[in-house]
């Protein structure tokens, strides 16, 4: 007799999914390209994110899905930036990674504007003798996103489980 190998609908979708570094560089495109559009709701000219926080968002969101029962594919990521001097957090976007699912663990990505260091120097050089007036009020500036930021995870399964890490 000859083995069934046919595949059920449900095993088959299971061998579809992405492995989990392919859909971390997904998610993270889909961040990168929600703070390239995060300009007009964070009131600035330019956002500059650094290369490496994009890595270290893909490293952490792999690591705080690792235990999940969906993995990666179970998140809801909200993302933010905290605009620190001014006491303001924004939300620039809600990402859910698989649709689909309904999401087993919420992640609030808290990114950080680069409050210290050369940035802020080079940038006075660059507004140079313009007067404030001459720069539009709700598009003053560009301004540069910390390498650090916290990750919140709430898993959505079980009550009262809060993680907190800071991210370098």
């Amino acid at each position: 007799s000859v083995a069934d190998l046919s595949l059920s609908e449900s095993d088959r979708s299971f061998f579809c999914y992405p492995p989990e570094e392919t859909l971390a560089a997904e998610v993270v495109a889909t961040i990168t390209q929600s703070l390239n559009n995060a300009s007009p709701i964070l009131c600035c000219s330019k956002l500059i994110t650094p290369d490496c926080l994009i890595h270290n968002i893909s490293q952490e969101l792999l690591h705080l899905a690792v235990n999940e029962p969906c993995g990666l594919r179970g998140a809801m990521i909200d993302l933010c930036v905290d605009k620190g001097d001014q006491g303001l957090l924004c939300t620039v976007d809600q990402i859910a990674v698989d649709p689909t699912l309904v999401p087993t663990f919420h992640v609030t990505l808290m990114l950080r504007l680069e409050s210290g260091g050369l940035w802020p120097k080079v940038q006075k050089l660059f507004k140079g003798g313009k007067p404030p007036s001459a720069m539009s009020p709700r598009h003053h500036k560009a301004l540069r996103l910390s390498s650090s930021f916290r990750a919140i995870r709430r898993k959505l399964y079980s009550s009262g489980e809060l993680l907190i890490e800071e991210c370098c």
